[in-house]
């Protein structure tokens, strides 16, 4: 593979995948996420979009934001897309999971067909975009946990792919991603 590439043709086309996007609040995750999951519905594979947001009130609603409860939330959303990865289906995962641990156990959970794309925006670009004004509101003390701010993001570090959601663009789905 070239600098830059993910070769996907190892994936059998009965078998699910999984794209996970990680990054901090703002940074195009679900904007990304919901580009490529449009693009391979194009291509008839069934697609499933997890955003975090969604995920949360539905089957997190009983958790806080506490480091504990966002690793929980984590594992929740892998076993949920364990089992539509065994099941043919490809999983797009937009979730801001801030800790390397959380996003390792995450991969544990289907290996090789697990693709982890980090969406890297700085904290003032993620300032500028934030239509929720959560940052606003964690730099006015009215939240104390936000991620990047009072709360840690661990840039990952074994992601197949990096990019800003203007940098990352699938190509063809059949032949590869390419960052360009």
């Amino acid at each position: 593979m070239k600098a830059g590439e993910l070769d996907i043709r190892m994936i059998e086309a009965e078998k699910g995948f999984v794209l996970w996007f990680t990054g901090l609040p703002s940074s195009g995750k679900t904007t990304l996420a919901r580009v490529l999951a449009d693009k391979l519905r194009d291509l008839g594979m069934n697609v499933e979009l997890l955003d975090g947001d969604e995920v949360r009130k539905g089957l997190s609603s009983d958790l806080g934001f506490s480091k504990k409860d966002r690793e929980i939330h984590t594992q929740r959303v892998a076993y949920l897309y364990k089992l539509l990865s065994r099941n043919g289906i490809v999983s797009i995962v937009s979730l801001i999971s801030p800790y390397k641990t959380s996003r390792l156990h995450a991969r544990e959970h289907v290996g090789a067909r697990f693709i982890e794309i980090w969406t890297k925006c700085s904290l003032e670009t993620c300032m500028k975009r934030d239509v929720k004004g959560l940052y606003k509101k964690a730099f006015e003390g009215k939240i104390s946990d936000m991620r990047g701010v009072q709360d840690p993001y661990e840039e990952p570090v074994n992601n197949e792919i990096t990019g800003t959601p203007s940098t990352i663009l699938l190509t063809n789905v059949r032949q590869g991603f390419c960052i360009i």
